[in-house]
């Protein structure tokens, strides 16, 4: 697909927003709910990330988005398989790691593989009975860059869900990465914020739930607080991330009602990020703040701009 200007800015935006907003919510996790007039800005993360810098939420996006950007299949076993191999290099010295992602990739024994991380995520779902955490979610941005062109809505979706069972195998952790992966597709190739139009996507019998959760992070009034006291589930999570989209009128806008929300703050921030970035745009950040992000592997927003452009066939990444 050949993008507009604007289309490119909107996928720029996806991954940048992304990271600004994983950094910012970083010193704020696990915190209580803020007030909207609290002010909100980069400082050392809970678990030591310094100022500026992404955590686990954008390091697990970025192999996504490399792979992206060369051009590779997300629905190839090997292209999964070298981003498994990705996180577990990754998660060695990573100074914060899902719980339940790090046990299904400490679980992996020998050589990686999509089918053995399958296995993993799927035997830690059925052990503990569920598998709804939001480290999934937190990580599909990038998903949708590579499937902008018409027709590529059933790829998307198959890819969503491949790549989100690689650790989290319960149905709400797929339908939610679906259900943004073309939420961020629809705002990159219209500028629409449309959430609701994507749940027809979903297996019918969870249509309704779904449009039901929607309805209600976008009502009137809603905000990201409303659904902290659980925003580690996945659902509460989209909820959260969704409400801070839905009631913002910038970009930075959004990334700071998803901090204010409180409790997993990074987390859906860097979810809240992808979507708006994909229907504000990366222009419409400061630049204060895009120049100050970083984060594994030693890339910084300039970079991810870079991959951005490749992974839509914008530049060539080499």
């Amino acid at each position: 697909m050949i993008l507009t200007p604007a289309q490119l800015d909107r996928a720029r935006g996806a991954v940048l927003a992304s990271a600004v907003g994983d950094a910012l919510g970083s010193q704020y996790e696990f915190g209580p709910s803020l007030s909207d007039e609290t002010p909100v800005g980069f400082g050392v993360g809970v678990f030591g990330h310094g100022i500026g810098e992404w955590t686990d939420d954008t390091s697990m996006a970025i192999p996504i988005l490399r792979a992206n950007a060369a051009g590779e299949s997300l629905l190839d076993p090997a292209v999964l398989t070298r981003i498994v191999e990705a996180w577990r290099d990754w998660a060695v010295d990573a100074k914060d790691v899902g719980a339940q992602t790090r046990t299904v990739l400490s679980s992996i024994e020998g050589p990686a593989s999509e089918a053995k991380a399958r296995d993993a995520a799927l035997a830690l779902h059925r052990s503990a009975g569920r598998s709804g955490g939001n480290g999934a979610l937190m990580r599909t941005g990038p998903l949708a860059l590579a499937y902008l062109a018409d027709g590529q809505e059933e790829a998307l979706v198959e890819a969503a869900t491949r790549v989100t069972q690689l650790t989290h195998w319960e149905d709400d952790t797929a339908d939610a990465s679906v259900l943004w992966c073309l939420s961020i597709r629809h705002a990159i190739r219209t500028g629409e914020l449309d959430v609701l139009g994507q749940v027809d996507a979903l297996p019918s019998e969870r249509r309704d739930r779904w449009s039901a959760l929607i309805e209600e992070a976008q009502a009137t009034g809603s905000h990201p607080r409303d659904f902290a006291a659980q925003n580690g589930w996945v659902v509460r999570a989209f909820q959260g991330a969704l409400a801070a989209v839905a009631g913002a009128a910038t970009p930075t806008d959004a990334l700071e009602r998803a901090v204010h929300g409180g409790n997993d703050t990074d987390t859906v921030a860097a979810i809240a990020g992808a979507l708006a970035g994909a229907v504000f745009g990366a222009d419409a950040l400061p630049a204060g703040l895009v120049e100050r992000v970083y984060g594994w592997p030693e890339l910084r927003g300039d970079d991810l701009v870079i991959l951005a452009d490749a992974a839509v066939g914008g530049v060539d990444a080499s």
